[in-house]
């Protein structure tokens, strides 16, 4: 068995909308209107919060695949005004986004027990606000979301090699900055900043997967307790508190690219933590410099630099059963799946995608009745499928 990331091919049926003449592709899909008609057609539950349930019409798998968005569309016009990550998330808000995660997963895990069949994951990506919405892979929906995926592992047995070049696969190990240059006190960072009780940190050997073995040099972090610790709100804190933590270092890095010797930000989460280990490294300040030269001598490498935090956060299965939590510096790619091999491409086959659909919305439906019975949300009626 070739052991290395996946290339799948999965169809899908063309979406009937028409992008204003004018318009990037990726401008239009920020609007109104695509979020009017995200709802409309793929709609599947919403809540007083303005958390959107949907069906994912250019997904990923066709096993299960579905999204929540923090649909903020009708209420902050502006795309680059939106909430993009969880830390900008009103608390009401994340209290009902953590406990609907927690039942989806719950689904996830009891319908797919076996990890040997099938790769389960949950996971959410952001972009900052300084990307233009018309650069190359920035996403379709400029608004927090996350992804909740499952994919056959004979499926992903059976896929291709995906090119150890494709720019998709950029997060970690040697492609990343962090990872290549600077791993030591990314590490070091996280054990002095954060308090973990119920994440355990897990060595690369233990987390990567053996079929594509991603991922690939990232932290990694066992959820002691398993599925039934998702109940737990100290799960949901500390799974927070990481996110705080990459963003305190993404953040306290790229200040010190802008302007040598900065000062701290004012509003870090860890600042005890950013003065004593990443203000006094030599390695993370030689890296910023690099960086900073780079940047001075080279305008096409500077205008690729993302100042503001982007990230990947996601919790997966592991190839012994284990559910565990990883982060990620975003890549130009963004796909969720991705830290974990898996590249998929999309191609246009409506018969193909009919033919698995109405298995699709089987489950969809079901992981609806869940969340709608835990007070959740109430069902979306679309042209496919009723409310209840």
């Amino acid at each position: 068995m070739v052991i290395g990331p996946r290339e799948l091919v999965t169809p899908f049926r063309p979406i009937p909308l028409e992008v204003p003449e004018g318009m990037k592709p990726n401008e239009f899909f920020n609007s109104t209107e695509n979020l009017n008609d995200l709802v409309t057609n793929n709609g599947l539950l919403v809540n007083q919060e303005d958390l959107l349930l949907y069906r994912k019409a250019l997904g990923h798998s066709l096993e299960f695949d579905c999204s929540i968005i923090y649909n903020t569309s009708q209420r902050i016009l502006n795309p680059l005004g939106r909430p993009v990550r969880r830390t900008q998330v009103p608390d009401p808000v994340r209290r009902v986004w953590n406990r609907m995660n927690q039942v989806i997963l719950g689904y996830l895990v009891e319908q797919y027990p076996d990890p040997a069949e099938y790769l389960i994951l949950a996971g959410e990506a952001s972009l900052d606000a300084t990307w233009p919405l018309t650069s190359p892979g920035v996403p379709s929906i400029r608004m927090l979301h996350n992804h909740f995926i499952c994919f056959p592992m004979a499926d992903l047995r059976a896929a291709r090699p995906a090119a150890a070049d494709n720019p998709n696969l950029t997060d970690g190990g040697q492609h990343s900055l962090f990872q290549a240059h600077m791993r030591d006190v990314y590490r070091r960072f996280f054990a002095e900043a954060l308090d973990l009780q119920v994440l355990r940190n897990v060595h690369t050997e233990e987390s990567r997967l053996a079929l594509t073995g991603y991922p690939e040099g990232l932290p990694c972090w066992e959820i002691d307790g398993g599925v039934e610790r998702l109940k737990d709100p100290r799960f949901w804190s500390e799974y927070d508190a990481i996110l705080q933590g990459f963003l305190d270092f993404y953040r306290t890095f790229f200040s010190q690219v802008s302007t040598r010797n900065a000062d701290p930000l004012p509003d870090l989460h860890f600042p005890r933590a950013v003065a004593e280990v990443l203000l006094f490294d030599n390695d993370f300040l030689a890296t910023a410099r690099k960086v900073r030269e780079r940047c001075i001598a080279e305008p096409a490498y500077a205008n690729s630099i993302r100042w503001e935090p982007a990230f990947k956060q996601l919790i997966f299965r592991g190839d012994d059963g284990r559910l565990l939590v990883t982060i990620s510096q975003n890549s130009v790619g963004n796909a969720i799946t991705e830290l974990l091999g898996v590249v998929v491409r999309r191609e246009p086959d409506a018969a193909g995608y009919q033919a698995a659909e109405p298995r699709l919305l089987e489950r969809l439906l079901a992981v609806r009745r869940r969340l709608i019975e835990a007070d959740l949300g109430e069902g979306i009626a679309t042209a496919h499928w009723g409310a209840a």
